[in-house]
């Protein structure tokens, strides 16, 4: 059915700058008021064996004075926790005491380090800020297995979970809960030894309650911006500050269609230097990523690009000084009328432009360096490849360099350059300047954001509307209101050939008004509620997406089971006919959508249970009006864990879309299995199918962690097709890659 666009719910815009000045119905936490404890230093380390029996933790600064911060925050927890602190020279030393009152009950059903699984677990949170100014820092995770889990924010709102370091843990249970005992060497971190006061945080969670038992929170959150200060370092030392980490990779590739073979080893080597403690330098020679694990597959219904995130190590390390003007996903309070490509559009710097060629094909890179990190106020970054020349792109080099300086409490001001075109013959060159405003100190834990950003390229060939920039305001409060708006505009030739852009020519709106209730008592713990909007135009003129988004109902419990209503109305106006399916047997079967204004509105229920539980499932029903005709979707996602060693999750999604040009199905299938045998011997094996590519992809990783740093991958891909759709699948491409590394650190 089409109909004429409809125009953005009226009051949108004066509702959500009313937002500001309603207060919410929570109670101040007691972290409001600054937090602090004094560092003892250790005379003698302590075993990091789990059990907290060494003679100097009785010398330990002690944290006891806990708080809720999920569900009620302030309210008084349901568990005793304790958290006791040494240091010396080179580490800082974390113990903790977690009494459980059901100790049979604790979940630890993650037994391999670093799994991004944690999240299911009782686990301690640890957050260093060493710099303290509110911006930067790091997370450090573990459960009562002593499974390591490290991430480096990238802002205060989010973290990268893939970055990692060098550090030591262990965890043990008994009957009044369990004990952890960690060890980061000051080698792993970067900080200012002139300084003698880090923030820190620290926060506890009991899955099965949904409680946060948090020492200082705000917005019934914690971050490098809300935390406590440590104070009385003194003689911290990084030694030479030198990792040195060489490498060897055997591969052994084969393709069927048409048919080749090859071999080759390849040697690589890392070295990681300190040349100030706040301040890294990196190079890189025959960069190998083998190991890096593989995408998740996607299906795409729409006209525009997807976004696939970065996952290969060396591009994430201090990843967070080269994020700009605020562009891109949330972790938790994200618009639900936008995509994740949309909030990406327009991103300056996306290292998967390296190293990857426009179809996602590796490419070499010959050698790199960088430099990242914190002189005085300032933040700076700085990155150059030599990547190879593949097909008919000539070698090149690239650089991108970012700084910003901190202004006011925790605000910050920057600018950005880009130099050279990865994967064209062009030249290509990009500029810019942002100005990130951020305040979590407002009365009733109460939070406001807001960003400006400008940015140009210049691109041979293309002259002239090559500007991309965008303002936005937010209160993205956990509880009582929470509103944003935003606006950004990339010009037809704005050209980042070291960014990503899914969209040009347009200009693009976004606004949200939304409410939480949490309850003190009773089984449910919140009920969220608000309407979400997004407008994109042409910039000379017309429509081109609108999405609006209404959720009536968003409750979750104490036991983290969640249900979610949703409505959402979309108009779409195609300016020149869409192929939205393509039968990969008979590709003369399109289905293909006339230009036109389409007007369609959908419906979806959503089930989640508490992801701690063994066996833990997600199910979402969607159907109503697309594209003239009608869509069903189904999804869900069921994990399995019978044992901590032994993890089974299987995922699928089925679209099935009647158009007035013809009806097809979708169909996206992962299978995954995860082996740990201990903590650091673990077999991974990720199988992916979908019917539009009619291809299985098999990724099979064997990972053995003799310490940290010092590693061993077997890695297996394996592709296969069915080309006629007569479920005879032939083999396409066969991977076979054998990588070690081995961390020598001075």
């Amino acid at each position: 059915m089409r109909r004429q666009p409809r125009a953005l719910p009226a009051g949108i815009a004066a509702l959500t700058m009313l937002a500001g000045v309603c207060a919410a119905q929570e109670p101040a936490a007691p972290g409001e008021a600054l937090k602090s404890v004094r560092m003892v230093r250790a005379d003698t380390p302590p075993v990091i064996d789990g059990r907290l029996d060494d003679a100097v933790w009785a010398r330990a600064a002690v944290i006891d004075d806990f708080h809720q911060s999920q569900p009620v925050e302030g309210a008084e927890p349901t568990e005793r926790t304790e958290v006791y602190l040494l240091y010396d020279n080179d580490t800082l030393y974390i113990g903790g005491r977690f009494w459980d009152s059901e100790p049979e009950q604790i979940a630890a059903g993650t037994l391999r380090h670093r799994s991004l699984r944690l999240g299911d677990d009782d686990r301690i949170a640890v957050v260093l800020s060493p710099y303290n100014d509110r911006r930067s820092g790091y997370k450090f995770e573990t459960n009562a297995n002593g499974v390591k889990h490290e991430a480096i924010y990238q802002n205060v709102s989010e973290n990268l979970p893939v970055w990692n370091t060098i550090w030591d843990v262990a965890s043990t249970t008994d009957a009044e809960g369990w004990v952890t005992e960690i060890a980061i060497p000051l080698k792993s971190i970067s900080f200012d030894p002139e300084s003698d006061t880090w923030g820190v945080n620290f926060s506890r969670a009991v899955r099965r309650k949904g409680e946060e038992i948090s020492w200082v929170s705000r917005n019934r959150s914690y971050n490098p911006s809300i935390v406590g200060l440590a104070t009385g370092f003194s003689g911290l030392e990084q030694g030479l500050g030198l990792d040195i980490v060489p490498a060897v990779a055997v591969n052994r590739r084969k393709e069927f269609d048409p048919s080749g073979d090859s071999a080759r080893t390849r040697p690589s080597l890392d070295l990681f230097y300190k040349i100030t403690p706040s301040l890294n330098g990196a190079l890189t020679l025959n960069t190998d990523f083998s190991a890096t694990e593989v995408d998740s597959r996607q299906v795409n219904l729409t006209r525009f690009n997807l976004f696939f995130p970065e996952q290969r190590a060396f591009f994430l390390q201090d990843t967070d000084i080269f994020e700009f003007g605020r562009i891109g996903g949330r972790n938790w309070d994200f618009n639900r009328a936008t995509s994740r490509a949309s909030r990406e559009n327009g991103r300056p710097f996306f290292s998967r432009r390296l190293g990857l060629s426009d179809s996602g094909q590796p490419v070499d890179l010959d050698y790199g360096g960088k430099l990242s990190g914190r002189v005085g106020s300032w933040s700076v970054g700085g990155l150059a490849v030599r990547q190879a020349e593949f097909g008919e792109i000539d070698s090149s080099d690239v650089f991108a360099g970012r700084a910003s300086l901190s202004v006011l409490e925790e605000s910050a001001v920057g600018f950005i350059v880009t130099e050279g075109d990865p994967n064209s013959n062009l030249d290509n060159s990009l500029a810019g300047v942002d100005f990130r405003y951020l305040n979590t100190r407002l009365g009733n834990s109460r939070v406001l954001e807001a960003d400006a950003w400008f940015l140009q390229s210049d691109t041979e060939g293309l002259k002239g509307d090559d500007r991309a920039f965008g303002l936005g305001l937010r209160a993205p409060n956990r509880s009582g209101l929470r509103w944003g708006l935003a606006t950004k505009e990339i010009q037809e030739n704005y050209n980042p050939a070291l960014g990503y852009v899914n969209r040009a020519g347009i200009r693009d709106r976004i606004a949200d008004l939304g409410y939480t209730h949490i309850f003190r008592r009773g089984p449910i713990v919140s009920w969220f509620a608000g309407i979400d909007a997004q407008r994109i135009d042409y910039l000379d003129g017309g429509l081109q997406t609108q999405v609006v988004s209404f959720s009536p109902m968003d409750i979750r419990n104490r036991s983290r089971d969640r249900l979610i209503a949703r409505y959402q109305a979309t108009d779409e106006v195609l300016v020149r006919p869409f192929r939205i399916y393509r039968d990969p047997s008979d590709t003369s079967r399109q289905v293909v959508i006339p230009e036109g204004r389409y007007s369609f509105d959908e419906y979806s229920v959503q089930v989640t249970s508490g992801s701690h539980r063994n066996l833990a499932g997600q199910v979402t029903y969607q159907w109503g009006d697309f594209f003239g005709g009608e869509r069903t979707n189904i999804g869900g996602t069921a994990a399995w864990r019978p044992t901590k060693h032994f993890t089974f999750r299987l995922s699928y999604d089925w679209n099935d879309i009647r158009l007035p040009q013809g009806a097809f199905v979708t169909r996206l299938s992962q299978l995954t299995t995860e082996v740990a045998f201990n903590s650091d011997l673990s077999w991974i094996n990720l199988v992916q199918y979908d019917n539009v590519s009619e291809e299985v992809g098999i990724n099979s990783r064997l990972h053995w962690v003799l310490r940290d740093g010092r590693e061993a991958y077997l890695v297996l891909n394996h592709n296969l097709q069915d080309h006629d759709r007569n479920n005879s699948f032939d083999e396409t491409l066969s991977d076979l890659s054998l990588k070690v590394n081995y961390t020598f650190r001075f």
